[in-house]
């Protein structure tokens, strides 16, 4: 996002925004900049626009493709990496996450940890 005009955010936000209220009957209202990459101007203008940013504390490479089917791999970096506090990125486009899931909450559970909202979380 730090470099497309202000318009182009706005435009892109917006129209995910809807997408997201269309489809959901979800208000957003955190954004996550793609691939972690802001500038003071992309802060500035999605706070504008009512939006708190969050980052993730905790990410791997399950958005590559080529790295796909290896759900052990998925399962053991994911559980070694857990902490409190943890804000963890899986993207949806990966096939392992999706089948690890339901295993990898339980077993985050089975730690000690409980999973909530950012809206549970005091600014």
């Amino acid at each position: 996002m730090p470099e497309i005009s202000e318009d182009k955010i706005k435009e892109e936000v917006m129209k995910i925004h809807t997408t997201i209220f269309e489809k959901f009957n979800y208000e957003m209202k955190y954004i996550r900049p793609p691939k972690g990459e802001y500038s003071e101007k992309t802060l500035s203008i999605t706070n504008n626009l009512g939006y708190r940013t969050v980052m993730w504390s905790f990410a791997y490479d399950d958005w590559d493709e080529n790295k796909q089917g290896k759900t052990e791999y998925a399962k053991n970096k994911i559980i070694s990496n857990i902490h409190p506090g943890c804000v963890m990125l899986l993207h949806s486009t990966s096939k392992d996450n999706s089948e690890i899931l339901g295993d990898i909450i339980k077993e985050i559970k089975k730690m000690g940890y409980e999973f909530k909202s950012l809206d549970d979380f005091e600014e």
